[in-house]
């Protein structure tokens, strides 16, 4: 098992070379920083000095090197915009984003594997029929488009839900919560739907055909003949069985929660990660861009191991086969 953890940390080490290797020759091409900092009519003597005093005249290795290495220290460089740390900034609105993820994939994954069992237990059933047509609506609709219909339905016309921001805040030491006030609450509701609603029709409808497809197989007939309980059949043997797939989904539907948390961050002006990221590409603000590309590298690739290693929990076979790897 340590072998198995050390290859893959490896390869993480790679992944997230290739990822920064990328970001780095990308951003060179997003247009020029130093228009961002200075006003038009700065003189070219001013405008060369900035650049000097940035490191953009520095030949590509070096600063490819320079990047690199202050990376691996969490260190990447002031802001263009905010004249900030980057790590300072990512880190006040970090808590934003992760809440927002978090919620979004309790939701996605509560309500997907029920949703899904039910309509594989009940395939014939008119509610079966009904959840199959509301998770196409789910895949189909964009993620913005289903942030406004929200917003017009909860927020304006009902005016039950707030349509922007994330209501009052907590500060626990570094972190800031909205788990301990009601208005926070209130504010997650509406971006939590919106950001989990695609994940939550995606495994919904994965955890609908695997679990058919389980219930088909031998050792569940096997397991009716020898009279165990309809409810030992189908959630202790089928429904584990269905979860070796369905948790490679939800981790990467996790790290695609984080990452493409943009769009919904935008709709809802949500203080997260995400909107940070667009403020920055929009003010060609590389530090951040760069910096955002990394973290969620980070976090896809970590999810990614604790999915390998959650495979191992789940099915003895994997197990066996790791040890007879190492």
């Amino acid at each position: 098992m340590l072998a198995f953890i050390l290859r893959r940390l490896l390869q993480s080490v790679g992944v997230l070379l290739a990822v920064g290797l990328i970001a780095f020759a990308m951003f060179r091409f997003a247009g020029d920083p130093v228009n961002q900092l200075v006003a038009p009519d700065t003189p070219y003597a001013e405008r060369l000095q900035i650049r000097q005093s940035l490191g953009l005249d520095d030949p590509v290795l070096v600063q490819f090197a320079r990047y690199a290495g202050n990376a691996v220290r969490g260190q990447f460089g002031n802001s263009y915009q905010f004249r900030q740390p980057v790590s300072t900034l990512l880190a006040e609105r970090m808590p934003a984003t992760l809440e927002l993820a978090l919620c979004a994939t309790l939701f996605a994954l509560t309500a997907g594997i029920l949703m899904g069992v039910y309509s594989a237990l009940h395939r014939d059933s008119v509610g079966a029929k009904l959840l199959q047509a509301i998770s196409l609506v789910g895949v189909s609709l964009p993620t913005f488009l289903i942030g406004i219909l929200l917003i017009f339905l909860f927020s304006v016309t009902l005016g039950w839900l707030p349509s922007y921001g994330r209501g009052d805040t907590v500060r626990l030491g570094w972190w800031t919560t909205g788990f301990l006030t009601a208005s926070g609450w209130k504010a997650l509701i509406l971006p939590s739907i919106t950001l989990g609603l695609f994940q939550m029709t995606l495994i919904m409808r994965l955890v609908r055909a695997e679990m058919l497809e389980v219930l088909r197989t031998d050792y569940i007939r096997f397991a009716r003949a020898r009279g165990l309980t309809t409810r030992s059949i189908h959630f202790g043997h089928a429904l584990k069985n269905t979860l070796v797939p369905v948790i490679t989904v939800a981790g990467l539907q996790l790290g695609s929660i984080i990452a493409f948390s943009i769009i919904t961050e935008t709709v809802f002006q949500w203080p997260g990660m995400g909107l940070l990221f667009v403020q920055a590409v929009q003010n060609v603000d590389v530090p951040i861009m760069a910096a955002y590309l990394l973290l969620v590298a980070l976090i896809f690739v970590s999810i990614n191991l604790v999915v390998d290693l959650l495979y191992t929990i789940v099915d003895p076979r994997l197990r066996l086969s790791v040890r007879r790897a190492a």
